[in-house]
């Protein structure tokens, strides 16, 4: 077998030649940190081009389906932007627009023919996380032990999205073994976010990420374990959602620490719009996927439901803000963007109190003991075959490398240890439920509050390799509560300064200052 290196850069060679030569274009100096501006100012897309792909994903699904504009025509523009993007920051792995451009010209030929859509999301360009599995292609997910492993069949997930009239056309970066917050493999290398190139897109979901920021994709499909649609979803200044275990099917999906299923990745759209979130999850349960995946669950949309029927239809509601987790006390940025959705939610009429957490050190490091009880012998199976090296940082200079504390650092733990661990865990939940409903008697509307709002992280996106504390979104996945990320504002060098004359707050501990000092 072929050195892992040259597997790797054989895999690499044949990225760059299914890209159209004609789309290739001279980014701009590395100097150039934001990078946001310059799908539309290369000169690539027209003029029809840039106003398709900054169109919401509920005007674009109308405009389909009316016939005002074409799927092939939908599909191009984003293909091209796509390109881009992936020139820009390192956000795709496979491209297959030509077999899009031949799906997209199914539909279009379908609909002048009929009259009518083949489904709720027809004509729309759809990327897709690298764990998606697509007939004929690879699923590498980060792992040169993977390239040439080429799938015999569709995901049911990607079934579902075809069988709506959804078009895929590419798929995007992750980390080897998915289990990071940033995006980096020894296959296709590091994805950067586009706001600043130095700093990371966030991960596991890094490269749907970046590629939506960036408006090369309307909606995205990426998982989450533990934070791996929100937090790339904060840092790029996006729209994810984690929904709850089985709500979006995942069966012939690949993975990691498959056969784990005490706390279980999940799969969210990521957008641009918050229609999107809505538009995606509807077609996807609407579809009954539970006939198609056992672990599915069997659950109608229920149109009341996201209305608030039970939360007094939207009005007079109670909100609850953790303004940090008892843990790690966030950034400036954060805490002002935690003040600007008070603000605006008590000048709606709503009503807004403190959350206070509980345990949430505890369900960290639960999850962690969960997750690590066999992932190291997980990843070391998966790469032996090539023996390329498990990748123990996501830092650029491995001589600053500290060891990130979601990571493995044992060899595993016993059968018996790892039930006492999920029985710890199922314990917090009972009393993380207790705790959230004896909010009733501070909320005024005779409910418990209606949702929780907190960071996504303590920090706005930081350097690569740094992005080390993601207890703000792992805990919603150990309670299985489901969260959603919204963008609220960006980083603003004069409101946000820290004040060196203001000394800090009494640090919870090493992390806290460690943080902290961060923060420049």
């Amino acid at each position: 077998m072929p050195h892992w290196t040259a597997l790797a850069a054989e895999k690499k060679q044949r990225q760059l030649k299914s890209i159209p030569q004609e789309w290739l274009v001279t980014p701009p100096p590395p100097s150039t940190l934001d990078v946001t501006g310059f799908p539309e100012s290369c000169g690539l897309l027209n003029a029809r081009e840039i106003e398709i792909t900054n169109t919401s994903v509920d005007v674009l699904l109308k405009r389909l389906a009316s016939a005002e504009w074409t799927a092939v025509d939908v599909t191009t523009a984003f293909s091209k932007r796509a390109i881009v993007a992936h020139q820009l920051v390192n956000c795709l792995t496979e491209i297959f627009i030509d077999r899009a451009l031949a799906r997209a010209a199914e539909l279009d030929d379908y609909l002048k023919k009929t009259g009518k859509v083949v489904g709720p999301l027809h004509g729309l360009p759809i990327s897709l996380k690298d764990q998606l599995c697509i007939k004929g292609l690879e699923t590498t997910m980060g792992y040169v032990s993977w390239i040439g492993q080429y799938a015999e069949k569709n995901a049911v997930l990607v079934d579902v999205l075809i069988e709506c009239g959804a078009v895929p056309f590419v798929r995007t970066n992750i980390p080897q073994t998915l289990m990071w917050p940033e995006s980096f493999n020894s296959v296709f290398g590091r994805t950067t976010n586009p706001h600043n190139v130095s700093l990371t897109s966030g991960g596991s979901s890094g490269g749907e990420g970046a590629l939506i920021a960036l408006k090369g994709s309307p909606l995205g499909v990426g998982s989450d374990i533990g934070g791996s649609v929100r937090i790339p979803s904060a840092f790029c200044g996006i729209y994810g959602l984690r929904p709850s275990y089985g709500r979006v099917p995942y069966c012939g999906a690949r993975n990691s620490l498959e056969g784990q299923d005490s706390i279980l990745s999940v799969f969210g759209p990521m957008t641009n719009s918050l229609s999107g979130l809505k538009v995606f999850m509807k077609a996807v349960v609407d579809s009954k996927p539970w006939l198609k995946d056992p672990l599915a669950v069997r659950k109608k949309w229920d149109e009341d439901e996201y209305e608030l029927a039970d939360h007094g239809s939207g009005k007079d509601l109670c909100f609850a803000i953790m303004w940090d987790d008892g843990v790690v006390v966030p950034h400036p940025p954060i805490r002002r963007s935690l003040e600007m959705t008070k603000a605006a939610l008590q000048k709606a009429g709503h009503k807004v109190v403190d959350w206070k957490p509980i345990k949430h050190k505890l369900l960290g490091e639960v999850t962690r003991d969960i997750w690590n009880a066999g992932s190291a012998e997980d990843y070391m199976i998966t790469t032996s075959v090539t023996g390329e090296p498990i990748i123990a940082t996501m830092e650029l200079d491995h001589a600053d490398a500290t060891a990130a504390s979601f990571r493995p650092q044992h060899g595993g733990i016993t059968a018996y240890q790892l039930w006492q661990a999920q029985k710890l865990r199922q314990n917090i939940r009972k009393e993380y439920i207790d705790h959230w409903n004896a909010t009733a008697s501070e909320t005024g509307t005779g409910r418990a509050v209606d949702a929780i709002i907190c960071p996504a992280a303590p920090y706005a996106a930081p350097p690569h390799g740094k992005n080390r504390y993601t207890n703000y979104t792992t805990v919603w996945n150990a309670l299985d509560y489901p969260a959603t990320v919204f963008p609220v504002t960006t980083v603003d060098p004069t409101l946000d300064a820290r004040n060196e004359k203001d000394p800090p707050h009494t640090f919870y501990d090493q992390l806290d200052q460690d943080n902290y000092e961060m923060c420049e």
